[in-house]
Protein backbone atom coordinates (compact mmCIF):
# COMPACT_ATOMS: atom_id res chain seq x y z
CA UNK A 1 0.00 0.00 0.00
CA UNK A 2 1.44 3.32 -1.09
CA UNK A 3 1.55 6.17 1.41
CA UNK A 4 1.35 9.79 0.47
CA UNK A 5 2.98 12.74 2.19
CA UNK A 6 0.81 15.17 4.12
CA UNK A 7 -0.49 18.17 2.21
CA UNK A 8 1.67 21.24 2.73
CA UNK A 9 0.00 24.40 3.97
CA UNK A 10 -0.69 26.85 1.11
CA UNK A 11 1.29 30.08 1.07
CA UNK A 12 0.02 33.61 1.57
CA UNK A 13 -3.05 35.02 3.24
CA UNK A 14 -5.42 32.30 4.50
CA UNK A 15 -8.28 31.66 2.07
CA UNK A 16 -10.06 28.50 0.91
CA UNK A 17 -7.76 26.23 -1.11
CA UNK A 18 -8.31 22.70 -2.42
CA UNK A 19 -5.04 20.78 -2.89
CA UNK A 20 -4.71 17.51 -4.79
CA UNK A 21 -2.07 14.78 -4.82
CA UNK A 22 -1.44 12.33 -7.64
CA UNK A 23 0.81 9.39 -6.78
CA UNK A 24 2.28 9.33 -10.30
CA UNK A 25 3.53 12.92 -9.93
CA UNK A 26 4.29 12.68 -6.18
CA UNK A 27 3.41 16.35 -5.67
CA UNK A 28 0.64 18.39 -4.09
CA UNK A 29 -0.87 21.13 -6.26
CA UNK A 30 -3.57 23.75 -5.76
CA UNK A 31 -6.79 22.81 -7.56
CA UNK A 32 -8.98 25.77 -6.61
CA UNK A 33 -8.69 28.95 -4.53
CA UNK A 34 -11.28 31.46 -3.34
CA UNK A 35 -12.02 33.71 -0.39
CA UNK A 36 -15.29 31.73 -0.09
CA UNK A 37 -15.65 28.03 0.74
CA UNK A 38 -18.58 27.21 -1.57
CA UNK A 39 -16.83 27.67 -4.95
CA UNK A 40 -13.82 25.67 -3.75
CA UNK A 41 -16.04 22.82 -2.56
CA UNK A 42 -17.89 22.85 -5.89
CA UNK A 43 -14.60 22.72 -7.83
CA UNK A 44 -13.37 19.94 -5.53
CA UNK A 45 -16.49 17.89 -6.28
CA UNK A 46 -16.26 18.39 -10.02
CA UNK A 47 -12.56 17.54 -10.08
CA UNK A 48 -13.10 14.44 -7.93
CA UNK A 49 -15.81 13.12 -10.25
CA UNK A 50 -13.77 13.84 -13.37
CA UNK A 51 -10.54 12.27 -12.15
CA UNK A 52 -12.24 9.22 -10.65
CA UNK A 53 -14.24 8.72 -13.87
CA UNK A 54 -10.92 8.57 -15.71
CA UNK A 55 -9.68 5.97 -13.23
CA UNK A 56 -7.03 8.28 -11.78
CA UNK A 57 -5.92 7.86 -8.20
CA UNK A 58 -6.01 11.19 -6.42
CA UNK A 59 -6.21 12.53 -2.88
CA UNK A 60 -7.51 15.92 -1.80
CA UNK A 61 -6.89 18.30 1.09
CA UNK A 62 -9.03 21.31 1.96
CA UNK A 63 -7.33 24.29 3.58
CA UNK A 64 -9.05 27.40 4.89
CA UNK A 65 -8.87 30.23 7.38
CA UNK A 66 -9.44 29.59 11.09
CA UNK A 67 -8.56 32.18 13.72
CA UNK A 68 -6.46 34.07 11.15
CA UNK A 69 -4.23 31.09 10.30
CA UNK A 70 -4.28 28.19 7.86
CA UNK A 71 -6.29 25.16 9.00
CA UNK A 72 -6.74 21.82 7.26
CA UNK A 73 -10.40 20.79 7.12
CA UNK A 74 -11.83 17.34 6.52
CA UNK A 75 -12.76 16.50 2.95
CA UNK A 76 -15.70 14.25 2.08
CA UNK A 77 -14.94 10.57 2.79
CA UNK A 78 -13.34 8.46 0.09
CA UNK A 79 -15.45 5.77 -1.52
CA UNK A 80 -14.99 2.33 0.00
CA UNK A 81 -14.39 1.01 -3.49
CA UNK A 82 -11.03 1.54 -5.19
CA UNK A 83 -11.54 3.89 -8.18
CA UNK A 84 -10.15 1.45 -10.75
CA UNK A 85 -12.25 -1.40 -9.37
CA UNK A 86 -15.34 0.81 -9.44
CA UNK A 87 -14.65 1.80 -13.05
CA UNK A 88 -14.09 -1.83 -14.02
CA UNK A 89 -17.33 -2.98 -12.39
CA UNK A 90 -19.49 -0.32 -14.05
CA UNK A 91 -21.27 -1.46 -17.20
CA UNK A 92 -20.06 0.21 -20.36
CA UNK A 93 -22.77 2.16 -22.17
CA UNK A 94 -23.84 0.83 -25.54
CA UNK A 95 -23.45 3.01 -28.59
CA UNK A 96 -26.75 4.58 -29.65
CA UNK A 97 -28.36 3.17 -32.76
CA UNK A 98 -28.06 5.32 -35.85
CA UNK A 99 -31.24 7.01 -36.94
CA UNK A 100 -33.31 10.09 -36.41
CA UNK A 101 -33.82 11.15 -32.82
CA UNK A 102 -37.37 10.42 -31.77
CA UNK A 103 -39.35 10.29 -28.57
CA UNK A 104 -36.93 7.71 -27.12
CA UNK A 105 -33.98 10.04 -27.76
CA UNK A 106 -35.79 12.92 -26.08
CA UNK A 107 -36.64 10.73 -23.08
CA UNK A 108 -32.98 9.71 -22.75
CA UNK A 109 -31.83 13.34 -22.92
CA UNK A 110 -34.37 14.38 -20.29
CA UNK A 111 -33.30 11.52 -18.00
CA UNK A 112 -29.68 12.58 -18.53
CA UNK A 113 -30.59 16.15 -17.68
CA UNK A 114 -32.39 15.09 -14.47
CA UNK A 115 -29.35 12.98 -13.55
CA UNK A 116 -27.11 16.02 -14.05
CA UNK A 117 -29.36 18.20 -11.86
CA UNK A 118 -29.33 15.64 -9.03
CA UNK A 119 -25.52 15.26 -9.26
CA UNK A 120 -25.14 19.04 -9.10
CA UNK A 121 -27.34 19.16 -6.00
CA UNK A 122 -25.32 16.40 -4.34
CA UNK A 123 -22.11 18.26 -5.15
CA UNK A 124 -23.47 21.45 -3.59
CA UNK A 125 -24.43 19.44 -0.50
CA UNK A 126 -20.82 18.25 -0.20
CA UNK A 127 -21.34 14.71 -1.48
CA UNK A 128 -18.73 14.19 -4.17
CA UNK A 129 -17.41 10.66 -4.09
CA UNK A 130 -20.41 8.41 -4.67
CA UNK A 131 -20.42 4.65 -4.33
CA UNK A 132 -21.91 2.38 -6.98
CA UNK A 133 -25.04 2.06 -4.85
CA UNK A 134 -25.32 5.87 -4.69
CA UNK A 135 -24.96 6.08 -8.48
CA UNK A 136 -27.73 3.49 -8.93
CA UNK A 137 -29.99 5.49 -6.60
CA UNK A 138 -29.33 8.73 -8.51
CA UNK A 139 -30.14 6.95 -11.77
CA UNK A 140 -33.37 5.54 -10.30
CA UNK A 141 -34.42 9.02 -9.13
CA UNK A 142 -33.61 10.52 -12.54
CA UNK A 143 -35.72 7.87 -14.29
CA UNK A 144 -38.73 8.05 -11.95
CA UNK A 145 -39.10 11.71 -10.94
CA UNK A 146 -40.34 14.48 -13.17
CA UNK A 147 -38.28 17.63 -13.84
CA UNK A 148 -40.02 19.75 -11.17
CA UNK A 149 -39.48 17.13 -8.45
CA UNK A 150 -35.81 16.71 -9.39
CA UNK A 151 -35.26 20.47 -9.24
CA UNK A 152 -36.90 20.58 -5.80
CA UNK A 153 -34.67 17.78 -4.49
CA UNK A 154 -31.60 19.53 -5.92
CA UNK A 155 -32.72 22.77 -4.22
CA UNK A 156 -33.01 20.98 -0.87
CA UNK A 157 -29.54 19.48 -1.29
CA UNK A 158 -28.02 22.85 -2.21
CA UNK A 159 -29.70 24.50 0.79
CA UNK A 160 -28.37 21.77 3.07
CA UNK A 161 -24.87 22.24 1.70
CA UNK A 162 -24.98 26.00 2.32
CA UNK A 163 -25.40 25.50 6.08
Amino acid sequence: METRPESPSPQGTPRWVAMYYRPAEQTWRAAAESPHRSPVMHALGEMTQTLRARGDEVAFALWGPKDGDWHRFDTPPQSATHPQQAAASRPTPEAPAAGPPGPAGLAERMTGRRHQVIMSGLSKAGLYDLSLEDEATVQALAERLDEAAVRRVAHWLAAAGAR
